[in-house]
C-alpha cells in the first residue's frame, strides 16, 4: 500500500497544487455459502467480478480501502487495494484490486487492477444479465486505461452533442491457472496480453427536450503469448509463441493482418490475435419521476457481422429499463432478451482457386483456436448466461455452448431506507456449437432473490441473505444459501 502513497503524493508535488479535499474509506466483508447440486446457483457465481468460483461451498474474506484527494485546478488523484482470501474459491487468496487513478476534469488515467463499472453501454449492474463483450462477470484484467469520466460534452454544441471513450492495454495474469486447471492434451496460453477501445457519442439534451439517443462501438481482444500442451505426464510443450513487440500493440490498436513476423497462415490470412466487439445503442427518457432506457448490443467477431456483411443482424441482447417513482415495493425493472444463435450462419466458403473466403460464417463466439476463451480464471470476460470454461468437467480452456437465447428479468426495491431487495430470473436455451452441437436443445432456468439489511442503529453495517435456485439439463440442478456480513467506513481530511 505504501507504493501507491507514495505515487500520489509525488503526483501531488509533481503538479505542484496544494491539497484541497482527501476521502479514505475502507470495507471489510465476510461471506459464506451453501447448498445442492454439483455446482453453487450460476447466480451466486456470475456478475461478481470473478470473486465467488462454482463450488457448491464457498467461504471468503474481503478487505479493501480507497483514498481519494481533490487538487486544485480540477485535478484529482486516488488509489485503491482490496485483497480476497477464502476456502473453494478459484484462488485461496489473491490481489483483486490494486491501482492508481489520476484525473483531471473529465479525463482520468488507471494503472492497475481495478472493478470498473460505466462500460461504454451503461446498464444497471445490480439487476442486467450483463454485457456481451466485458462486464462484471470475471476478474478485473490489470491495464492501463486512459479514460473519459462519463460524457464529455462537446464545446459549442449546447450540450446537444457529447462522447466518452477509452483505450486500455493489459496482461491477463491467470496463465498459472489455466495450466493448473487444463488436462493432458488440452491447450491453455500464458502472458497473453489485453487491449480495449470505445467511443461512444449521445445526441439530445434532456433539459430541452425529455429524449437522447446513444452509440458506438466497443472493440476488445487477446494478442502477444505463448500456447502450450499439457502432455501425459503433466509436462507442457510450447506450440505458439505469438509476436508481441511494438508493431503488435499497433496491430492490436488497428486490426491489421499479420506478416511474415507471424509464421501462422490463419494469422496472416485474418486479423492477428483475437478481435471481438459490439455496436452499442441506447434511447433514454425521462418523463417526470419515470425513468425509460432501452439497449441494444450487436455482438460480432468478424466484418461479416460487423459490417452488415450479408444483410442481416441477428446476434445481440435487446433490453429495457424502467426506473419507477418513488414508492415502497418497486424501484426498478429491467427486462432482456439475448441470441448468439446465427455467427453468419454454420459454414465458411472459400475459392478453391484463390483461397479467398467467399462466405465467412460459424464464428463460434468467445472461442478462438490460439488463444482458447475469452475468459479470465474460467470465468467470460462477457455474458454470464454463457457458462464459462470453470464449468467443463474434461479441463478444456472453451465455451463449450456460445449458440444460445435466453429472456432475463430483474427487478429491485427499498421498501425502507434499512431495507433492500432484488430479484433475477433467467431461461437459456443451448445448442452447444456449430463443430460441437449438443445431443438435443437444453435448457436451464436460474434465479436469485437478495435480501438487504442496512440497521439504522450499526452505522455502516449491513447483512444479506441470499438464495439460488437452477433447474434444467444443461448445467443441472442447484440449490443454495448464501450469507453476508459487511462493515464500511471512512473518513475526510
Amino acid at each position: 500500500m505504501k507504493i501507491y502513497f507514495s505515487l500520489l503524493l509525488s503526483a501531488s508535488s509533481m503538479m505542484g497544487y496544494a491539497q484541497q479535499h482527501a476521502f479514505f474509506d475502507y470495507k471489510i466483508e465476510a461471506s459464506a455459502l451453501a447448498g445442492k447440486g454439483k455446482f453453487a446457483p450460476l447466480w451466486f457465481s456470475a456478475n461478481r467480478f470473478g470473486v465467488y468460483g462454482n463450488d457448491k461451498k464457498q467461504a471468503l474474506l474481503r478487505a479493501g480501502v480507497n483514498y481519494r484527494q481533490e487538487l486544485k485546478h480540477n485535478w484529482r488523484v486516488g488509489a485503491g487495494l482490496e485483497l480476497v482470501g477464502g476456502k473453494n474459491l478459484v484462488s485461496d487468496f489473491w490481489v483483486h484490486q490494486a491501482y492508481v487513478d489520476i484525473a483531471w476534469r473529465k479525463l482520468n488515467l488507471s494503472i492497475g487492477s481495478k472493478e470498473r463499472f460505466g462500460f461504454p453501454l451503461e446498464k444497471n449492474s445490480s439487476l442486467s444479465s450483463g454485457w456481451l463483450v466485458e462486464g462484471n462477470n470475471a476478474r478485473p484484467v490489470p491495464q492501463m486505461r486512459l479514460e473519459t469520466v462519463g460524457f464529455w460534452s462537446v464545446p459549442g454544441m449546447n450540450d446537444w452533442l457529447a462522447m466518452k471513450g477509452h483505450i486500455a492495454f493489459g496482461e491477463f495474469v491467470d496463465g498459472r491457472w489455466q495450466k493448473d486447471f487444463v488436462s493432458s492434451g488440452n491447450r491453455y496460453v500464458n502472458r497473453t496480453l489485453y487491449q480495449s477501445k470505445s467511443l461512444m457519442f449521445r445526441l439530445g439534451n434532456q433539459r430541452v427536450f425529455p429524449l437522447d439517443f446513444e452509440f458506438g462501438i466497443l472493440m476488445a481482444g487477446q494478442f502477444g503469448g505463448r500456447q502450450y500442451i499439457k502432455n501425459e505426464d503433466g509436462t507442457v510443450s510450447m506450440t505458439i509463441d505469438m509476436p508481441k513487440g511494438l508493431k503488435s500493440y499497433w496491430k492490436a490498436f488497428f486490426p491489421q493482418s499479420g506478416d511474415s513476423e507471424n509464421p501462422i497462415k490463419g494469422e496472416q490470412a485474418n486479423i492477428e490475435g483475437n478481435v471481438l466487439g459490439s455496436w452499442n445503442f441506447a434511447l433514454n427518457s425521462q418523463l417526470g419521476d419515470w425513468k425509460l432506457r432501452m439497449t441494444y448490443e450487436h455482438y460480432f467477431e468478424d466484418h461479416s457481422q460487423m459490417f452488415w456483411q450479408y444483410g442481416r443482424w441477428k446476434d445481440g441482447q435487446l433490453g429495457l429499463e424502467i426506473g419507477l417513482p418513488k414508492n415502497r415495493w418497486v424501484s426498478n425493472v429491467v427486462w432482456e432478451v439475448m441470441s448468439t444463435k446465427d455467427m453468419s450462419g454454420p459454414f465458411e466458403f472459400y475459392d478453391s482457386a484463390t483461397g479467398e473466403c467467399l462466405f465467412s460464417g460459424g464464428d463460434s463466439y468467445f472461442n478462438h483456436y490460439i488463444y482458447q476463451a475469452w475468459q479470465n480464471y474460467g470465468m467470460g470476460m462477457g455474458y454470464p448466461l454463457i457458462p464459462g470454461p470453470i464449468y467443463n468437467a474434461d479441463g478444456s480452456i472453451t465455451f463449450k455452448s456460445n449458440r444460445v437465447s435466453s429472456h432475463h428479468i430483474g427487478i429491485d426495491g427499498n421498501p425502507s431506507d434499512e431495507w433492500s431487495w432484488r430479484v433475477l430470473a433467467s431461461f437459456v436455451r443451448h445448442w452447444g456449437t456449430y463443430g460441437v452441437p449438443l445431443d438435443k436443445q437444453r435448457k436451464q432456468f436460474s434465479g436469485m432473490a437478495e435480501v438487504k439489511y442496512l440497521p439504522n442503529w450499526a452505522k455502516g453495517w449491513s447483512v444479506s441473505a441470499t438464495a439460488g435456485l437452477d433447474r434444467g439439463n444443461y448445467l443441472g440442478n442447484q440449490t443454495g444459501v448464501m450469507v453476508s456480513l459487511c462493515k464500511t467506513g471512512g473518513f475526510n481530511f
